[in-house]
């Protein structure tokens, strides 16, 4: 279903792309699932017990369970976490922002999506963090085509975050996706020397997932739990995340969910 290429990036043939669909359309599916239960009053740790009911009683494996010794199904990032937060007793109040990061494994094969829900009311901080995120996803993806550097990527999302005011976490990346969680490339939401490089060909998978911060674009790490990542300043950031396929026509998004918001949507 796929072979291997220059620095191990994964071609997909037709049999793997159709996989990967499926895998995809069973995340979104996750997503509006959950999408009406993230309220005030719930906790971070019942929304995690309901993604790991339904993710089994379909059948399929949470991708992040036991990746690492991570310990739940999901990631829940409140407020000021840019990623990994890890679901628990918290409970959302009005004013909090919660990424929810969802990924499942299909017949072997790995999902990968998050979006960012509003608490309304919210601050006009956290709603304008949130729109950028969301913006600047879209935008990354309508610039790629195939064959395209991974740095093009970077190269749309920063000036934009920049001219509204706000930063690119550089610390955390999005990656190339298929039977493995990670692999090659690296999708960094900012240009580097190696995403200049690397290119986006017809039969890979990826995701695209800009982390934009309120304030600087520096990150702290939790040393107690070792995964719970945090913006240096305390400010909110917000995220949103699809896996893509490159196909030869471009790019073909994998985990568009029914009832979320779609391309061009003002939160």
């Amino acid at each position: 279903m796929l072979h291997n290429t220059h620095r191990n990036k994964l071609i997909l043939s037709e049999a793997g792309r159709e996989m990967m669909r499926r895998a995809g359309q069973f995340n979104a599916q996750l997503m509006d699932f959950i999408r009406p239960h993230i309220r005030a009053g719930i906790s971070t740790g019942e929304i995690d017990r309901m993604v790991h009911t339904y993710t089994l009683d379909h059948g399929h494996r949470p991708g992040t369970l036991g990746y690492q010794g991570f310990s739940k199904s999901c990631c829940t990032s409140v407020n000021d976490v840019i990623c990994h937060g890890i679901p628990s007793a918290y409970v959302l109040r009005d004013g909090d922002i919660i990424n929810v990061d969802l990924t499942t494994v299909v017949d072997g094969w790995y999902g990968d999506q998050s979006e960012t829900f509003l608490i309304e009311p919210v601050s006009a901080l956290a709603r304008s963090v949130t729109q950028c995120a969301f913006d600047c996803l879209y935008l990354a993806i309508d610039a790629l085509t195939p064959g395209c550097r991974v740095s093009d990527i970077g190269d749309t999302i920063v000036p934009e975050a920049h001219r509204r005011g706000f930063t690119v976490v550089r610390e955390y990346v999005g990656h190339g996706l298929g039977r493995s969680f990670h692999q090659d490339p690296s999708i960094p939401h900012y240009p580097n020397r190696q995403s200049r490089v690397d290119r986006l060909l017809p039969g890979m998978t990826f995701t695209v997932e800009p982390m934009i911060n309120g304030g600087s674009r520096f990150t702290k790490l939790d040393r107690q739990d070792g995964w719970t990542v945090r913006t240096k300043d305390g400010a909110p950031s917000a995220q949103f995340e699809h896996s893509i396929l490159m196909t030869e026509d471009g790019p073909e998004i994998l985990t568009l969910t029914k009832d979320g918001p779609v391309k061009g949507n003002l939160f």
